[in-house]
Formats: C-alpha cells, structure tokens, sequence
C-alpha cells in the first residue's frame, strides 16, 4: 500500500511525497495556533491546492487520503482543539438538503445495484469527504462578508503567487511535480503541449486545473479592483498586479479557461452598467436546460454547439469537443437505462463504443455531469448541480441585487458566487473537482442563512503626497491573510 498520482498508477513517487501528505495534518494544527480560524481554513485549503501532489493513499473502508482529505481531517482537529464552539454554529437548512442528497447518493447507487452495503459505506465516506466536509467548513466559517474578503483576496493572491511557477513550465514544460514529488501527476504528457507551447500543470493534476484556478483569480483580482475592496497589496498598486496575472493567465494557454473568464468580465459590465444580473441567471438558466435535454430527452444540442463554435476555436479543440459529446451521448444512453441512481462504482456506468468491434474501446468519462448521471443517476446529478448553484440563486435573487455587487463589502462574495456558476459550466465539459468552489458554496449557503449584514459606509480616503501609500492601505481596509 502506497501514495499513487493521479492518473498514473506507476509513479516514481519521491520521498517528499509521503513526507508533505503525513505532515500537513500538524501543519494545518499550527496554523490554527498561529492565525485565526477562518484565516487559517483559507491558507490551509490555499497551500494544499497549490502545492501538495495530487497524490492518494486508498485506505480500506475510510476515505482516500489526498490533498483534500488530510486539509479536511485537519481543519476539523484544530477545530476541536482550538474553536470546538465553532460546531455549535451550523444550524442544518433546507438550503444544505442537495448538498446531503448528493453525500448520500452513493450508497443507494450501490444497494440498488447490489454491489453491498460495505461498498456503499465506503463511496459515501469518499463523496463526504471530498464534498460533504469542504461545504460543512464553508458554513461554519465563510459565512460572513469578511469570510469572502479573506478568500477571495487569497484566491488572488494564490494567482499572484502561482506567477513565477507558470511561467517556468510555460518555458520548460510541465516539470515541478516531477522534480518536487518524483514523477508526472498525469499520464498524458501530450495534453500539455497547445497552441503552439506548453500549458503549465504546476502542482494540481491538469492544465485545465490550472486554467481553471487562474481564470477565477483574474476574475477575483479585476472584480475587487474596480470595486475599490483592493487599491494595494504588498505595497504594489493593484492595477499592476491584476495585469501581470492576466498576461500568465494568457499563457497558460486553457482556451475554455479564456471563455469563461470572458463570461465572467461581461457579467461584470453588465452589472457595473446596467444593474443587472439578468446575464447570471441566464447562464445558470442554460446549465440546466443543457441538463435537461441530455438526460430526459433523446435529443443533442451538441451539433449545434459544435457549429456554432466553428468560426471560434481551433480545429484541434474542435475535435477534442466533438469526441466528448460523442462519448457523452454514448454515456448518456447507458445513464438512462438506470435512471434515478445510476450504475454505481466499478467502471459500470461505461459502454463499449462500437459493441460489434471489441476492439473499439470504452467510451471516456471527461465530464464531471456525466460522470454524476451515469454513477449515481438524476437524483444525484439533480443534488449536485442544485446544491452548488441554489444558494448562488439565492445570494443574488433575495440578498444583494446588482447595484450592490460593487460595494467594497458586497464584492468580494459576488465574484466567488460568479466563479461557482462558471466553474459549473466548465463542469459541463470537464471533471476538476476544486473543494475552493465548495467552501465557497458553503459560505455562500451561510451567508444568506444570516441575518443580512450592515454595510459600512465608504470613508473618505486620505490624502498624503510624501507618505500616499500607507494611507491607500488604510483606507482599502486590507490587512493580509
């Protein structure tokens, strides 16, 4: 029994490996001595993301341990040791049911198909512990206007900081993990080389990934900009700070990432000009609706997705795109013949692509939607898209209109809410499960659980010629992690 990468069942694994996994746990204990809680549960969810390897221990009958789990098992032993009154806060919701159908999904999919009881234990502990635990944490302590400042400035900051390393692999290809961690996170190295260079990986388990991460900090840092939450950090005008993260994130060559991150500034506009969030809902409107037509119909929209994105990406990700629907319908089909909870573990929910030709091969689980339907069903696909984007509806529809999004309080927990609903369109065609998204969605759950927040009226800000930035600071109310 050892870590594995994943994606690569063979790994090279270096001894940092178990070393950095095993001793996170104290780590995070000593963050929580040195910092106070809720910035200590942002650093902790921060740094694992970026830096630990995507590597995992399977364990018998308990979770897997990665990244994720051993942040988890040590938020909620500092907790304990630290802020034990901290659990005495969460008051369950109709608001948290999606989030518990989806936790619970697993063990039904397995009784239902008769893989036993033990093997439905075991998938519900994992889908507690990479969603159930990320979102229980987000409730408890980003559940306030200062909570999202605090993680949205560190998801920024996480962007800033990821600069340098994105850059090198820009240069020299995907290398940190393997040089840091002994061997490659993902298999497939050829993944990495586009449009005409390389597409970084760093330290999560795909370029994608990485795309992914560094559009929402773009996003994050262009949002608290104009909004005023941020005129300096580390002494540095925030303007200059944004732009250098742009031009990496334009390197890190994710063209989907360019798309949503496109989405994301035209919300933006939109709300700051017009106030409205009519583009929000339509986007989350046309998450389900693509939903809809590919699990309860028999119909494909992807023909005309693909020809409408002909004169718009190159061909080679056109092509990439068309064999993910081609799977999908393939996937979608065999989803339908166990409806509501799906085929369960084991690789069931796969299909032979051509059943005449046992050489065609096994159609490829890319999308995250997929992956959901054909384990666990509509009831769970339904759970976990619901889960995710309801208390974004909410935060939206009943607590802070549009003409509020740019208040320097409001703004940091609107640009999060925004980067969920992107990230769930990009869950549309990928699978990069990020636990950041769902301590977000906790919080966003607890935050308007709340009573509504006061907002403070905007001080004048300083004036100062010789000493203009300490004042900047000030005033921008920014205090660090």
């Amino acid at each position: 029994m050892g870590f594995t990468f994943t994606g690569n069942p063979f790994p090279n694994v270096a001894i940092t490996t178990p070393l950095v996994m095993f001793l996170w746990i104290p780590v995070v204990i000593y963050l929580f001595s040195r910092f106070p809680a809720r910035k200590a549960v942002v650093i902790s969810f921060l740094v694992a993301w970026l830096f630990l390897p995507q590597a995992v221990l399977e364990l018998p009958g308990i979770p897997n341990y990665t990244k994720t789990s051993a942040t988890c098992y040590g938020i909620l032993l500092a907790t304990i040791i630290y802020d034990v009154g901290r659990f005495s806060t969460f008051r369950f919701s109709l608001l948290d049911l999606p989030m518990a159908i989806w936790c619970l999904c697993p063990f039904v999919s397995s009784i239902s198909n008769d893989l036993g009881a033990y093997d439905g234990v075991s998938a519900t502990m994992n889908q507690v512990m990479t969603w159930g635990i990320p979102y229980f944490l987000g409730r408890i302590y980003i559940n306030s206007l200062d909570g999202f400042r605090l993680l949205a400035t560190g998801i920024f900051m996480g962007g800033l900081v990821y600069i340098p390393f994105c850059l090198i692999e820009n240069r020299f290809s995907p290398q940190l993990h393997r040089i840091v961690y002994g061997d490659h996170a993902f298999l497939d190295f050829g993944q990495s080389i586009r449009l005409g260079g390389f597409r970084p990986t760093v330290f999560m388990h795909h370029g994608l990934a990485v795309g992914a991460f560094m559009m929402v900090a773009t996003l994050s840092g262009i949002w608290l900009w104009r909004a005023g939450t941020l005129k300096r950090l580390w002494d540095i005008p925030v303007k200059w700070l944004v732009w250098a993260l742009f031009i990496t994130f334009i390197l890190v060559r994710s063209t989907g990432a360019y798309g949503l991150l496109a989405f994301g500034v035209g919300i933006m506009i939109v709300g700051r000009r017009f106030r409205s969030a009519l583009p929000i809902f339509l986007l989350i409107l046309g998450i389900f609706a693509y939903l809809y037509v590919n699990t309860f119909t028999e119909s494909y929209v992807t023909d005309q997705i693909l020809d409408n994105l002909g004169g718009v990406f190159p061909e080679d990700r056109l092509q990439s795109l068309e064999f993910r629907f081609f799977n999908e319908e393939l996937l979608a089909q065999r989803a339908q013949q166990r409806f509501w909870f799906g085929w369960g573990g084991f690789g069931r929910a796969l299909v032979q692509i051509d059943p005449l030709n046992p050489w065609s091969g096994i159609t490829v689980q890319d999308s995250l939607w997929i992956i959901a339907f054909g384990h666990h069903g509509i009831v769970g696909l339904t759970s976990l898209f619901v889960s995710m984007l309801l208390p974004v509806i909410v935060l939206f529809w009943s607590r802070y209109p549009a003409r509020q999004w740019f208040n320097p309080q409001v703004a940091p927990a609107i640009v999060l809410a925004v980067g969920v609903v992107l990230y769930m369109v990009d869950c549309i065609l990928n699978a990069m499960i990020n636990p950041l998204y769902i301590l977000a969605v906790g919080g966003i759950a607890g935050l308007v659980l709340k009573p509504k927040e006061k907002l403070r009226k905007a001080k004048p800000r300083m004036v100062m010629v010789e000493q203009e930035a300490y004042p900047a600071i000030k005033s921008s109310g920014y205090r660090g992690l």
